[in-house]
């Protein structure tokens, strides 16, 4: 049984328009992000990997101490999986990122834009990266809840009833 507030967040058509409002800014912030790293040669290009390389150090240093930011079994993940194949992992996540964005602000694919933003998002706090993450990550749960308001004004609205 939900509540009466919850009801009404969830399905009442007023409250689309700040889920939809949530979905287009946190889209905006996966495409700046992702722009911004498709544009900077240490990212995608001849440097592509450089970036992620120090972030990956900038990580695995963060694995000491009583209580450590990095777990090991993250760390090992870092170094054995990611660490080896930087190139690789530099563009996905450029353009990952800025695919998730125009999925989010397109509200195409919405659900599964916001799964990738929300995985990339905890990675990012595993390696021990604070940043706008939570709140990011904190937004994404929030629209995948509400999955069914964030598509009312959306590329899905139109896809989703072809199928």
């Amino acid at each position: 049984m939900t509540s009466k507030i919850t009801n009404f967040i969830l399905t009442n058509s007023k409250m689309a328009i700040v889920f939809v409002a949530i979905r287009v800014y946190l889209g905006y912030l996966w495409v700046y992000a992702g722009y911004e790293k498709i544009i900077n040669p240490v990212w995608v290009g001849d440097g592509a990997g450089t970036a992620m390389t120090g972030f990956i150090k900038g990580a695995l240093a963060k694995t000491g101490g009583a209580h450590p930011d990095v777990s090991m079994w993250y760390a090992w993940f870092l170094e054995n999986f990611v660490l080896p194949n930087v190139e690789i992992w530099s563009y996905a996540i450029a353009f990952g990122e800025l695919l998730v964005g125009l999925g989010l602000i397109f509200g195409l694919f919405t659900y599964l834009a916001s799964f990738f933003g929300g995985f990339m998002n905890y990675n990012y706090l595993l390696a021990g990266t604070v940043s706008t993450n939570p709140i990011m990550l904190l937004m994404t749960i929030i629209l995948m809840l509400a999955i069914k308001q964030t598509r009312t004004f959306s590329l899905d609205r139109y896809w989703l009833k072809k199928y």
